[in-house]
């Protein structure tokens, strides 16, 4: 039984009455980064996630030290992991759900963005923020899925009126019609219909051998089994990272200007000595209390990111022909959002379903060029120990380098574990276009059989 109290919210998410109205029992709350804030569940109020996976065949010393689940839905992962429900909620901004299930050793969903409805889910960035799902095996997504996704007839998911960034029926219905040319796949013997494409920069200079050679065995199983291999390139990955660090660090800093300790969240009482004579300052002192360390620092990134004055004074620029004046805003915000359309554009480029949320590809038609879907490692690494891990420099950003282009491109993501030769669980992220969720789902239990029957072998 789930017993309210004080600090439980006044109503539940869309996503939570849906569970509920069909039977499904709620357990709990997991662990995770304050506001989905992170790569490796270091970032809570409540101390860092430790990774529960136990490898095989691996030294009692080297199973005691204690390794990031990944984040930021690291507790939801975990409790996967334990196998201590059916299936955990996440949310997934940048990578999030994807992330902690490949570190953990399970299975995570981050849908087409639109699909599943955010009422009543606490915002990060607006126009990236997706509810995922984490199982122990893809099955058990699949059940949660559409019960998340119900269905008013065969064809048409429901559209919540409350959720501003929910896709209306006629989309859902344009993208299910534009998947009718996807290849029907019963068994693993039909993967030889199957187009897989290999994106040539998911493969930067941080990944290593521990992650490539289980990646590398995935791909040898997939291509006795008939599918059809394509090397594809996407271009505009290697902007994804920065783009991806600007515009949710923009959208943080909008979101997180309502807690201020009057309307919402906790309110912190000032010593009785400060200058309360501006609201600012009450707010100030709220905010600085009890917003963590990496909050603060995403709010100050995104307030700068956004900044529309000039560096220097206008008017007297005017003087000064020919000298450029520089904006934060138009310098980093804008043309984030520029790379974002680059980096879906690319994604368009290969696939060869068309995106029906693009005009310019409503036109086009399913042709036998491109590729049905993309394979590539969820991680750069394995579970990092938290003893290894530093809130200094950019280390803990890099884990996000291979999972943010689909969160920009809002299309459908799911990782899927195999072991690495060390014994600790890597992931492989399933990726399609948009509104291809279902057949995402599909290959990704066809290929967790063939994974299974793979990393069996190895560990053999």
């Amino acid at each position: 039984m789930w017993i309210k109290n004080a600090q439980d919210p006044g109503y539940d998410a869309t996503v939570v009455n849906l569970l509920l109205e069909n039977g499904a029992q709620i357990l709990g709350k997991t662990n995770c980064d304050e506001f989905g804030m992170g790569s490796l569940s270091i970032h809570s109020f409540f101390k860092p996630v430790i990774n529960p996976f136990t490898p095989a065949n691996v030294p009692p010393a080297k199973k005691s030290e204690p390794r990031s689940a990944g984040g930021s839905s690291g507790g939801s992962a975990a409790i996967a992991t334990h196998k201590l429900c059916f299936a955990a909620l996440a949310t997934d901004t940048g990578g999030s759900t994807r992330l902690p299930a490949a570190y953990c050793g399970v299975a995570g969903l981050k849908p087409s963005y639109g699909l599943i409805s955010r009422w009543g889910v606490i915002a990060f960035a607006d126009s990236l923020d997706t509810v995922g799902i984490i199982a122990s095996k893809v099955e058990n997504i699949r059940r949660v899925y559409v019960i998340l996704i119900p269905v008013e007839s065969d064809v048409v998911a429901q559209y919540d009126e409350r959720d501003p960034t929910s896709v209306p029926v006629d989309i859902r219905n344009a993208a299910h019609d534009a998947c009718e040319h996807f290849p029907v796949l019963e068994d693993i013997n039909d993967l030889g219909k199957l187009r897989i494409g290999i994106p040539q920069e998911y493969f930067p200079a941080e990944l290593g051998d521990t992650v490539l050679k289980p990646f590398r065995r995935v791909l040898q199983a997939l291509e006795q089994r008939g599918a059809s291999l394509i090397p594809v390139s996407l271009p505009s990955t290697k902007y994804a990272l920065s783009a991806y660090y600007v515009l949710a660090s923009a959208e943080a800093s909008s979101n997180m200007a309502r807690y201020d300790g009057v309307r919402y969240g906790m309110q912190y009482r000032p010593p009785y000595d400060a200058d309360l004579s501006k609201t600012s300052d009450v707010y100030a002192h709220t905010r600085s209390f009890y917003f963590g360390k990496e909050v603060k620092k995403r709010i100050l990134l995104g307030t700068y990111a956004l900044t529309a004055e000039s560096v220097h004074n206008v008017s007297v620029m005017e003087h000064i022909p020919n000298q450029p004046i520089f904006r934060a805003f138009d310098n980093y915000y804008l043309k984030a959002q520029e790379l974002r359309k680059l980096i879906r554009q690319d994604f368009n480029n290969v696939f060869r379903i068309p995106n029906v949320l693009q005009s310019s590809n409503t036109s086009k038609t399913t042709t036998t060029q491109g590729v049905d879907i993309l394979l590539h490692p969820t991680t750069i690494r394995t579970a990092p120990l938290l003893s290894e891990i530093s809130d200094k420099g950019l280390d803990t950003y890099v884990q996000d380098v291979l999972t943010v282009p689909a969160s920009l491109a809002g299309i459908p993501a799911i990782s899927i574990p195999s072991i690495a030769d060390d014994g600790w669980p890597v992931g492989t992220s399933i990726v399609g276009q948009w509104g291809s969720d279902e057949k995402v789902l599909k290959v990704a239990e066809l290929m967790e059989k063939l994974m299974h029957e793979t990393d069996s072998k190895t560990l053999t």
